[in-house]
């Protein structure tokens, strides 16, 4: 797949089992219907095993006596996967615990809630603490505004050390989940990332449904990076033409290839990591003619230089 045979590709989004409240009230038998309908019409399209249990996210079943993560490593070594970021766990001590067995192919960012008191401790205990890489943040589950002068303590610890935060903004769920919030627009980080140039934000699935004012927030604010995880299945609801080629090719050409960062939002087994979002990917930037070192940053050096995954390889550097 790559011209480089010793390119290994490194994943920046991916989540371990996590529990993820979308709503404060369990929605109507009928809006749960229709969300697994569609679920399971998408799994019968991409061909996707069925899950090992009902849940938000997949889990090791019971009677696979393996830890999970191990499952994770064979995923990495039949894909020839270099390395692979987890932004989720159960909590952060759960994330970093099953993470540490395998330093040199695991990394992981912390999430907790940025509103609740103590949020800046916990974020130091867990980079400090606990080695964790950046911080992850959902935006249509944060009740208050990014700029609210009670977050400065987190922001300004995440300046000074430049680490990484990825907010995922956007449609948030499956079919019935949230489409409306405050916070669901990544315009709604402006301030904030404009305040906080030091910190890399990184807004995965190309904003998910928000791509122009991702492309916005993008010509405003040098600091802020697009991730390309997923099936990225939300073009279809975008009332023009959108598909995986436009995404990439006005990404490209408007912020460079330094500020797009491959993800695949790999989830849970059985489907396990789906490879078949990184050839999609891969297709459509070969297709678009984009550079051999270009290629190399998109799909693993400027991940590895964000969360400082071994020596940042020349090609993550600005041109």
């Amino acid at each position: 797949m790559f011209k480089n045979e010793k390119f290994r590709v490194f994943d920046i989004h991916a989540h371990l089992p996590y529990r993820l409240p979308l709503f404060a009230e369990e929605p109507h038998p009928r809006i749960k219907q229709y969300g697994a309908e569609r679920s399971e019409r998408m799994r019968l399209t991409w061909d996707f095993p069925a899950p090992e249990r009902k849940g938000e996210i997949e889990e090791a079943p019971k009677e696979d006596g393996r830890p999970l993560i191990d499952r994770w490593v064979d995923e990495l070594d039949e894909y020839g996967i270099g390395g692979l970021n987890f932004l989720t766990g159960l909590d952060n001590d759960d994330l970093a615990s099953q993470i540490f067995k395998y330093p040199d192919r695991f990394t992981g960012f912390a999430c907790h809630p940025i509103e609740k008191l103590g949020a800046a401790e916990e974020l130091r205990r867990a980079i400090d603490v606990l080695g964790l890489r950046g911080y992850k943040l959902f935006g249509p589950l944060t009740p208050i505004a990014f700029d609210d002068p009670s977050l400065d303590p987190v922001w300004r610890f995440l300046a000074e050390r430049q680490l990484p935060v990825l907010i995922h903004f956007g449609m948030l769920g499956h079919a019935g989940g949230i489409v409306h919030h405050p916070n669901i627009n990544p315009l709604a980080l402006f301030n904030t990332a404009r305040a906080y140039p030091d910190i890399p934000f990184v807004i995965p699935h190309f904003g998910a449904g928000y791509f122009q004012e991702l492309l916005h927030l993008c010509w405003s604010c040098p600091n802020v990076h697009v991730d390309t995880s997923g099936s990225n299945q939300w073009v279809r609801w975008m009332p023009y033409e959108l598909n995986l080629e436009i995404l990439f090719r006005k990404t490209y050409e408007l912020i460079g290839p330094e500020r797009i960062v491959f993800g695949t939002d790999a989830s849970g087994f059985p489907r396990g990591y789906p490879y078949r979002y990184l050839q999609d990917q891969v297709r459509v930037c070969r297709e678009l003619r984009f550079p051999e070192p270009d290629i190399e940053r998109i799909f693993g050096d400027n991940a590895r230089r964000l969360v400082r995954f071994g020596p940042v390889p020349a090609s993550a550097s600005a041109r």
